[in-house]
């Protein structure tokens, strides 16, 4: 396993002259440059990045005998946390009538994951590792996205920050992985295997509940469906060809595969037309 030292090397770099909600520029904020669907997307985002201790206490259960790991992982935690409070305060600001810690209780209410474990879901700690990091390479494009599609300056810097989070967050998962897939002989059909159930699981519960819980009138019943295909047809509707270059490259990466080559670009191509596909708009041509 990793040494102590490289390790806490590991967890402090995020400490040191790490971004803060207070230091964002909020008096650039500019409400005239705000898009209302994306405005709905950071909503839903707040309340899945505020969720991160959550994921942090599962971490640890898993993952119970390694102090290291867990110490990195609660410091991850710290930062996903951030992510939702810079996320909420931005939207706050924009639309004073929306209360972010009140859709945080509705979400938290309606949405709970299993902590109460001690193995991982995916059948192994390698395992795990690997959708952590197909986790963070969807949230870095993700944030990426939004940070080229939005013309709103502080919303445009928030989501920078959170994209190169997300990405350092994707290293340090990556880095781990190379200690347990010695241990756990994890091999590259199970990588993949384990990175395409995580990517599908994006059409679970977490993201569409957390978008009802987010935009829909108190009260209003939840239908799975719909809430996802309200989210889908947004969030989708901003990628571009490079990025989804980058996340398949990112995706092999963590599988196992070589990150570039005829595969890669095959594939690349594949999901961004699936994507445009679902968000119901024509992908642009190559």
């Amino acid at each position: 396993m990793a040494d102590v030292n490289g390790t806490e090397s590991r967890a402090t770099e995020s400490r040191n002259g790490h971004w803060t909600v207070a230091g964002l520029p909020w008096d650039k904020l500019d409400r005239s440059k705000v898009n209302p669907d994306i405005l709905k997307l950071i909503k839903a985002a707040a309340l899945v990045e505020y969720n991160g201790d959550s994921y942090a206490d599962y971490l640890c259960n898993v993952f119970a005998d390694n102090t290291e790991f867990c110490r990195t992982a609660r410091q991850w935690a710290v930062e996903e946390v951030q992510h939702g409070e810079a996320l909420g305060a931005w939207a706050e600001r924009v639309d004073p009538s929306w209360n972010f810690q009140a859709a945080v209780t509705r979400f938290r209410e309606g949405y709970k994951i299993d902590i109460d474990v001690s193995q991982s879901v995916r059948g192994s700690r390698a395992g795990e590792l690997v959708a952590r990091c197909i986790v963070e390479t969807g949230t870095s494009s993700y944030y990426t996205a939004l940070a080229e599609a939005t013309d709103e300056p502080v919303l445009k810097q928030i989501c920078r920050h959170i994209a190169a989070d997300e990405f350092r967050h994707y290293k340090l998962f990556y880095d781990y992985l190379g200690d347990y897939l010695t241990q756990e002989r994890l091999g590259k059909f199970g990588r993949l295997r384990i990175s395409l159930s995580r990517i599908n699981e994006t059409e679970d519960d977490e993201l569409s509940f957390a978008y009802h819980a987010a935009n829909a009138d108190e009260g209003a019943p939840y239908h799975r469906e719909t809430a996802f295909a309200n989210y889908v047809r947004r969030a989708y509707s901003y990628y571009r060809p490079h990025h989804l270059d980058r996340m398949v490259a990112m995706v092999f990466k963590a599988s196992g595969l070589k990150p570039q080559g005829w595969l890669h670009d095959v594939a690349s191509r594949y999901a961004y037309k699936r994507m445009m596909k679902k968000a119901g708009v024509p992908p642009l041509a190559a």
